[in-house]
């Protein structure tokens, strides 16, 4: 049997600023409705408003999901000490005593007057105290330590979960607060209690870091305010969390020589143009049955791709091990990382470097062409930003006029055999 709160007789829902959140009590005409520019708070961490799409939204909730230690808490705590320069900032703890808290914020320096704390894991007191501070920004860290009176289970279960949840977020469209919860991962990354949470908040974060890596990838994955999949990039070092401003500097290795296997491709997060550095191993197996390991991108893409290589490239893999492998921890979702994929492998097979400041992108399909990928001049100015002086793309994503890449040698391929011609001659 499900533990839940029995139905209310009868329930009124809360108006948030302008009327615009749930709770309204009426239906009217879509045409009717105001429309205006949706008023927001910058957090003072460009990387994190770019992240929310701009900035907090008063009454949006924000779900922050990441490893132990990752830094969830010190990049909320080095937010919140920004945001009390403006006033209205509580910083609500479950897992940690208020000395802790103070302990870590004298340890990074920040300037804490006007940040309100409280150690607190009932959710009624919690909201007690959220009306009489009339806070902007209210942070819940975290809501699996959080439980409301009204069950008995403890704290963690998925029941205490869902309706704590729910009555911090109703508070937050209510009453305009800009609301950050923090929630536990499982083993397998993903946030931990009901999947209702991340369809109940309008922002899920997830904080992640290559094992060792100081570098810190905050990534979006749903936002009702902003663009999904944007990323922002911090580093970790002894003052906390730090802004990367020029994150394509720090994916990229920039060998003092042309090496084989590795090839450098621009790639969109969000609206980020992104370089980074794709390398591959290929080895002779004694398996029979090769391996096909692919680390930051889609493992069965690869094996796809090399098929098209073989059948359209005359290049036979079946009996070597191919290994791709993102630098920097980096997940490359878009198929603009077709050809510099199968380039490093066969750039590794051969043992033949790409030449050096050489960028590429670009899809590929089953019939061995070369398909042109979004935003293609947005990547090429990227590139040459970085200093890189010949770029391999699809035709179709060629520039038509040449005066805004005059130093750049841009190279268009509309096959799979003419790319392999313009990267290794």
């Amino acid at each position: 049997m499900e533990e839940a709160l029995a139905a209310p007789a009868a329930t009124t829902g809360g108006r948030g600023p302008r009327g615009q959140y749930a709770g309204d009590g009426g239906a009217r005409a879509l045409s009717e409705v105001e429309l205006g520019e949706e008023p927001r708070h910058a957090t003072g961490m460009r990387e994190l408003d770019r992240v929310l799409g701009g900035g907090l939204v008063p009454g949006g909730v924000v779900l922050l999901g990441g490893d132990p230690g990752i830094g969830k808490s010190t990049l909320l705590l080095q937010t919140m000490a920004r945001l009390a320069q403006q006033g209205g900032a509580l910083y609500v703890t479950g897992e940690e005593s208020l000395r802790q808290v103070a302990m870590r914020a004298s340890r990074l320096g920040l300037e804490t007057d006007g940040l309100h704390v409280a150690a607190e894991t009932c959710v009624e007191t919690i909201l007690a105290l959220a009306e009489r501070e009339q806070p902007r920004v209210l942070v819940v860290d975290s809501i699996q330590t959080i439980f409301t009176e009204q069950l008995q289970s403890a704290p963690g279960a998925v029941a205490q979960v869902r309706e704590s949840a729910a009555l911090l977020v109703r508070h937050a469209k209510r009453s305009g607060t800009a609301l950050f919860l923090v929630g536990h991962v499982t083993k397998d990354g993903q946030l931990a209690g009901p999947r209702v949470l991340e369809h109940m908040v309008d922002t899920v974060l997830y904080f992640e870091s290559e094992g060792g890596s100081r570098f810190r990838l905050l990534r979006a994955v749903k936002n009702r305010f902003g663009a999904a999949n944007e990323l922002g990039v911090f580093a970790m070092d002894d003052g906390g969390l730090r802004e990367v401003r020029n994150p394509s500097a720090i994916f990229l290795s920039r060998h003092e020589e042309a090496v084989s296997g590795s090839v450098v491709m621009v790639t969109r997060e969000g609206s980020r143009p992104l370089l980074v550095e794709l390398q591959s191993l290929v080895a002779e197996t004694p398996l029979s049955n090769p391996r096909r390991v692919a680390v930051g991108m889609d493992q069965n893409r690869l094996s796809m791709l090399l098929a098209v290589l073989h059948r359209h490239g005359g290049v036979f893999t079946a009996d070597q091990d191919v290994y791709i492998n993102v630098v920097g921890g980096v997940r490359v979702s878009e198929t603009a990382s077709d050809l510099p994929a199968l380039l490093a492998a066969l750039s590794s097979l051969r043992d033949r470097a790409v030449p050096q400041h050489t960028v590429v992108f670009g899809e590929i399909g089953l019939a061995g062409e070369i398909r042109p990928v979004p935003n293609g001049e947005e990547r090429l100015r990227e590139a040459a930003k970085h200093g890189f002086k010949r770029a391999i793309v699809p035709k179709k994503n060629a520039p038509r006029g040449s005066g805004e890449f005059e130093g750049m040698e841009i190279v268009p391929v509309s096959r799979l055999g003419d790319a392999i011609e313009a990267a290794f001659g």
